[in-house]
């Protein structure tokens, strides 16, 4: 069992979860900002939009270069998995996070950091001697 490798993915995981959070908050308060209430249900929509999209595209580009920071190679799986369960769960609680100081619940954020940190030894070549 590698354990450093564990503890680098859950550290890189952690990172990458919280820059892409608040992307998210930040995206998702200029929009609103932007709709300035009354000022119609689209006005806000592109910016809303774009928000979503950097976190999607940014989470695994951030998974990708903090492993590959940290020294670890062979990440298909925790690249790809945690970018497609990052859809899910961003998306499922969307509104949480668009609530004006919301945010994912702890539980879920803690799920998501132990499955990427499961992940981060899929695929790495242990055995070979």
């Amino acid at each position: 069992m590698d354990y450093l490798r564990h503890a680098k993915g859950a550290v890189v995981v952690v990172v990458a979860t919280a820059a892409c959070h608040g992307v998210m908050s930040g995206g998702y308060a200029g929009a609103r900002d932007a709709a300035g209430g009354d000022a119609g249900a689209f006005s806000g929509g592109i910016g809303f939009l774009l928000t979503t999209l950097a976190s999607w595209v940014l989470m695994p580009v951030l998974l990708w270069a903090g492993m590959n920071l940290v020294g670890e190679t062979g990440n298909a799986a925790l690249l790809v998995i945690c970018g497609l369960v990052w859809l899910g769960v961003s998306g499922y609680f969307i509104d949480d996070i668009d609530r004006s100081g919301g945010h994912i619940p702890i539980p879920a954020l803690v799920a998501y950091v132990l499955l990427g940190a499961a992940l981060a030894v899929v695929g790495t070549d242990e055995e070979s001697d």
